[in-house]
């Protein structure tokens, strides 16, 4: 059974987000966030070193445009060739996995924190985190948000400013608030 804030997190499980160990991550993370959207473009390259470094895996070919930003790095898989535009934000209290050769367009943001619906347990930092999977091939439009628990399956399309609140299957377009699905042209 996990016992840290940190483990349930990361089982699933609902935690306090306002724990001095998740400070300690979320601090490292800045300090990586800072280093690639401050760097100069031919020094930073593809990806900050530090901001590569804190991912749970990147493939070697992946591409980061600043500003980037993300809460703790550690949670984030990519796959070969992903590719996000300036502006996009990952909230990653959950596992987000991005499959092959996605692309985002610029600002999109990805949520996995769920704070807890009761005010009371609110207001001390209660939260849950939820995972986000991205297939491979899937292109998010700018300004789109994903929330947590959601799945977008291989080749799936989000159209720009879609908030994203159900899973998505292969190949599917989805567009709107809240995101719905279009019949093929």
């Amino acid at each position: 059974m996990p016992v840290s804030e940190r483990e349930k997190m990361a089982a699933g499980e609902w935690y306090c987000c306002l724990d001095d160990e998740l400070d300690r991550l979320r601090q490292q993370a800045r300090v990586a966030v800072h280093a690639h959207n401050f760097l100069p473009p031919d020094e930073r390259g593809a990806a900050a070193p530090a901001l590569r470094a804190l991912f749970a895996q990147a493939a070697p070919d992946i591409f980061i445009e600043a500003p980037f930003h993300c809460s703790y790095g550690i949670n984030i898989s990519l796959g070969e060739r992903v590719y996000f535009n300036a502006g996009c934000t990952i909230l990653d209290s959950g596992r987000v996995t991005i499959g092959d050769r996605t692309m985002f367009g610029p600002g999109v943001q990805i949520y996995c924190a769920e704070h807890h619906k009761d005010p009371a347990l609110r207001s001390q930092g209660i939260e849950i985190a939820r995972p986000v999977s991205i297939g491979s091939d899937v292109w998010i439009g700018g300004a789109a948000v994903i929330l947590g628990g959601v799945t977008l399956g291989d080749g799936a399309i989000v159209g720009a400013g879609a908030v994203v609140t159900k899973d998505v299957l292969a190949g599917a377009t989805v567009v709107g608030n809240p995101a719905r699905p279009i019949s093929r042209l």
